[in-house]
């Protein structure tokens, strides 16, 4: 795909929303650095974003209630994507923001569980339950799809592909925007909108 092309098809995307009208948390801007964080991982250990300098990250918000998000992991869909961009030396992160209470909740032993019973192959999975990444980030959706380039400028913000739906059946014929980004990420800083179940915000 060439770059005409690839913008072409962002901006058909852009359309494609599916955020709550009340979501006021600010999306950090691409070609601008990528918010820094720290949270801890489904295994208990601290996770920094500096830790991957020099790499290309992938940030996933996810909630396994979700059912845009089980569109993508009934499939195989996420777990292809996971697996092939891991193999290529990228590190991607599943980030859970669910607070106690909440749709999509988990701790780590969870977490990991989520992960066995998926066949899932993120590099790790982040713990976000006060939502201190969320925020920093303005995750609206599940899933709500980051990337950060090695030089630590984020690259993407947005969604998966450009079938808005629920429907399995639609991942077949949907563009992925995330796998084409991370194809054409030296080609451009690309963007969509993203669509999905709200981020569940404590107050």
């Amino acid at each position: 795909m060439n770059r005409r092309a690839f913008t072409t098809m962002l901006a058909a995307a852009a359309a494609i929303l599916l955020l709550p009208a009340g979501a006021s948390h600010a999306e950090p801007k691409v070609g601008s650095p990528a918010p820094a964080f720290s949270a801890v991982n489904s295994d208990g250990k601290t996770v920094n974003l500096a830790d991957y300098r020099g790499k290309t990250v992938v940030l996933e918000w996810t909630n396994d209630g979700c059912p845009y998000v089980r569109k993508h992991y009934g499939t195989g869909n996420m777990q292809a994507l996971q697996k092939k961009w891991t193999d290529q030396g990228i590190v991607w992160l599943s980030v859970i923001s669910s607070p106690p209470g909440e749709q999509g909740f988990a701790d780590g032993a969870r977490a990991n569980a989520l992960t066995a019973e998926r066949k899932a192959s993120p590099s790790a999975v982040l713990l976000d339950p006060r939502q201190q990444v969320a925020r920093a980030y303005g995750a609206s959706v599940t899933p709500h799809m980051y990337i950060i380039k090695p030089d630590g400028t984020l690259a993407y913000a947005g969604g998966i592909d450009d079938k808005a739906t629920t429907r399995p059946a639609d991942v077949k014929d949907a563009r992925n925007f995330v796998d084409a980004a991370l194809a054409e990420l030296k080609a451009g800083n690309p963007a969509t909108r993203a669509y999905g179940c709200t981020v569940k915000y404590s107050s």
